[in-house]
């Protein structure tokens, strides 16, 4: 299936909309003690999709990043990757033979190579897996999973992770729809919400470094309140640092919203060829009935529609809309600005040193 398999250097990546594949990405997990590995895959198209009968080969460039777990073992992380996506039937078996590939470039040491897979999950297309009001219920026991997936493979050797790393549910919004559509798209509330804070006079402004305290000052309240994981503050200064600043790569922009003088929201927005990311959001709890972040959002969608972004990915929600789901409140915000749920396969890794593998993955279910 997978051709050849070729080292690349980090900024020699090809340009791509999926933001965790792009250098801007690797440098930035740099900064958090991972080490970026470039390749470039090329394989066999009639080997992915069962609808190919000719020997066409497509070419595609993939992240690797390197971490520690201790003085002697690391393993592999592939976030959002690899970027081809086979058909559902072929997508074990090309995960096999990429990690087999894979292996003789990565570190001795490496334990497992863990795919964070931005793939439609298989399940969310399943009618069994939705509830009598459509919503998703989420897939099946790990067991069941790995039985699907690794059907076909030689080692059967693929497993569920423990726990998923980058966003598995999100909604997209076509930015190939006029503004009028768009707004159109959204629910009432939203819609009125976004018009609420214009007569109140919210006005959107784009900010430099210099005022990474502010952005800070915003997000960490949003994290406790909201009890999110925390980022430090320097991890933000760095992805304005490591940003490319071209049409062609990666550029960010951290907005915030400001009502006389006040930052009552804030957000980074990320371009990355034809999709923009809604990667980081913060509010301010005072002034809740401004709609600040209603109004945040709907700028930073037209800006990058007028960048020239076909697709926004608002980079994650909760699956449905349960009740005592920790994102319900996320969900139904984001919900509102009418995109699309989409489903990812989230998290699977490639044991190569299962003993040690068994170890970190009860390390892991623990912490």
């Amino acid at each position: 299936m997978i051709c050849r398999l070729e080292k690349k250097k980090l900024e020699e990546l090809k340009t791509t909309h999926i933001l965790p594949q792009t250098p801007f990405w690797g440098r930035l997990k740099s900064k958090q003690g991972f080490k970026p590995y470039g390749f470039e895959l090329t394989i066999s198209k009639e080997l992915i999709y069962n609808s190919e009968n000719t020997s066409t080969i497509i070419k595609d460039d993939i992240l690797v990043l390197i971490k520690n777990i201790d003085a002697d073992h690391c393993f592999a992380y592939v976030p959002y990757g690899p970027k081809i996506e086979p058909d559902f039937e072929n997508q074990g078996v090309f995960l096999e033979q990429l990690s087999e590939v894979l292996k003789p470039e990565l570190p001795a040491n490496c334990v497992f190579i863990r795919y964070d897979l931005m793939w439609q999950n298989q399940w969310s297309v399943d009618e069994e897996y939705f509830d009598e009001t459509g919503n998703w219920v989420g897939p099946p026991q790990s067991q069941v999973q790995e039985f699907r997936v690794n059907f076909k493979t030689e080692n059967w050797n693929l497993q569920k992770s423990p726990n998923d790393i980058l966003p598995k549910n999100t909604f997209f919004l076509d930015l190939t729809l006029s503004e009028k559509e768009l707004l159109s798209n959204m629910r009432y509330n939203t819609r009125y919400n976004i018009k609420k804070a214009s007569k109140k006079g919210i006005q959107i402004k784009e900010y430099g470094i210099e005022h990474i305290e502010s952005w800070y000052k915003l997000y960490k309240e949003t994290a406790i309140r909201q009890q999110l994981p925390l980022q430090n503050k320097e991890y933000f200064s760095s992805i304005l640092k490591n940003q490319d600043n071209t049409k062609n790569g990666v550029n960010v922009k951290m907005l915030m919203a400001d009502y006389n003088g006040k930052l009552l929201a804030s957000m980074f927005l990320v371009l990355s060829n034809k999709r923009g990311t809604y990667l980081y959001g913060a509010s301010s709890y005072k002034n809740k009935n401004m709609m600040a972040s209603y109004a945040l959002q709907w700028e930073s969608l037209k800006i990058a529609k007028n960048w020239g972004c076909s697709e926004y990915d608002m980079f994650g929600s909760a699956p449905n809309l349960n009740q005592k789901h920790p994102l319900r409140g996320i969900h139904i915000y984001k919900k509102g600005f009418g995109g699309n749920l989409f489903h990812r396969m989230g998290c699977w890794d490639y044991p190569y040193d299962h003993k040690v593998y068994e170890l970190y993955k009860m390390y892991e279910l623990n912490n």
